[in-house]
């Protein structure tokens, strides 16, 4: 069964009940553009006790805010289906600027209306394939604009988040920001900061691994978004679109987000790092990408053991691809042609010693172990030592030395 399916076998059921249940928000503007949702979220007059009891597996995480997860079988992936159920509300206010204080069940009507934007406010039967829209929701999708619902000031300072998800939603789907929202997410641009870290980064991270990333970028900076956000990429922008630009259509996370970044150091890199809650192996990458992003700009200049060192870690090709789109023609075209002829292992061969071995010539574990061994290792990544015995006898002569 796949999640359309399940989908719609909980919209069946609940409507089999005798109560009213229709896909809402995103699938549902996903459906229309003829696109696979991520998820699926069902809207209903049913109150979360309803839902539970229509259902032999769900989790109530969500019940204060009217909201039931319902489970199912597993899908034709192997992971278990799941779909949120929220029962119609209308929001009270939002004092921390991300969720309401209160909710009150209410009508489909008034539930379309307390939703960010209008193409993320219809809703969907797909049992019967009818479209209920109560906001201009398929007026705008199909005139290809982003305009939030009723006031945008009074939509954005619910969730300040919002003013982020405009610019991504425009340039995912490839809509125009209608003036009043677009004026309203200028005027608000600073207040995203008052949002959490992790909502933000999540939000970038959509943002900078989508094909459109360079209009998501430009809209940020149309809107005044990157400064409070991303201070350090915010002089040198242009630069940032350039490489931005160059990049492949699909890209990591890291690679995009090092190619946004200035040059930094290391200290500085870690502190955006931080500062956005990126997670370690995310921080990691991106420090060893900006680190050493020209690199390979004399890649045929480099020792060899620097530059099998380089390609053999496991961010090599992100680096290679960071440097085309810095524009670093020689030093990629000399770094491919020197894939190409080295095979994989010559990259990072197993060392022909360790520091058992240097133990064993009667050293005493110490900073020399690591001079010793770094050094016996770079003669080999050079080719200058065609065996262990070879390598045992240059550690003796280092140790004497």
């Amino acid at each position: 069964m796949t999640e359309r399916e399940f989908a719609t076998e909980v919209v069946a059921r609940l409507t089999a009940r005798g109560f009213t249940a229709l896909w809402a928000g995103g699938c549902v503007r996903d459906e229309l553009l003829g696109l696979v949702p991520a998820d699926y979220d069902i809207a209903t007059d049913a109150t979360p006790e309803q839902v539970q009891a229509s259902f032999r597996r769900s989790n109530s995480f969500g019940a204060s805010f009217g909201v039931v997860e319902v489970l199912g079988p597993r899908g034709d992936d192997g992971a278990w289906l799941k779909v949120q159920v929220a029962t119609f509300r209308s929001d009270g206010t939002y004092s921390d600027g991300r969720r309401p204080d209160s909710v009150t069940y209410s009508s489909p009507e008034e539930d379309a209306k307390r939703r960010d934007f209008t193409v993320n406010g219809m809703f969907f039967d797909p049992t019967t394939g009818i479209v209920t829209d109560y906001v201009g929701g398929q007026a705008d999708l199909r005139d290809r604009v982003l305009r939030a619902i009723g006031d945008p000031v009074a939509r954005f300072t619910e969730d300040k988040l919002r003013v982020l998800r405009a610019v991504r939603m425009a340039a995912r789907f490839g809509l125009a920001i209608e003036p009043a929202t677009f004026a309203a997410v200028r005027a608000m641009a600073t207040q995203v900061t008052t949002v959490s870290a992790e909502r933000v980064g999540e939000e970038l991270r959509k943002i900078l691994t989508h094909p459109e990333r360079v209009r998501g970028v430009e809209l940020m900076r149309d809107a005044g978004l990157v400064t409070p956000i991303l201070p350090q990429a915010a002089a040198p922008i242009d630069d940032a679109l350039h490489r931005l630009r160059a990049l492949p259509a699909r890209v990591s996370f890291e690679l995009a987000f090092a190619a946004l970044l200035p040059p930094l150091d290391a200290k500085a890199t870690a502190k955006v790092a931080r500062h956005l809650r990126l997670s370690n192996d995310e921080a990691a990458r991106i420090g060893w990408l900006v680190a050493h992003r020209d690199a390979l700009d004399d890649a045929a200049m480099l020792p060899l053991s620097k530059l099998k060192s380089l390609l053999a870690h496991a961010g090599a090709a992100e680096l290679v691809a960071l440097h085309r789109a810095r524009g670093a023609d020689a030093g990629v075209a000399f770094t491919e042609r020197f894939l190409a002829e080295t095979p994989a292992g010559e990259l990072d061969p197993a060392p022909l010693i360790t520091g058992d071995d240097l133990a064993a010539l009667g050293m005493t574990p110490g900073p020399a172990f690591k001079r010793i061994l770094a050094a016996v290792r770079d003669a080999q990544l050079e080719n200058r030592l065609p065996s262990r015995t070879a390598a045992l006898a240059l550690a003796e002569t280092l140790r004497r030395s």
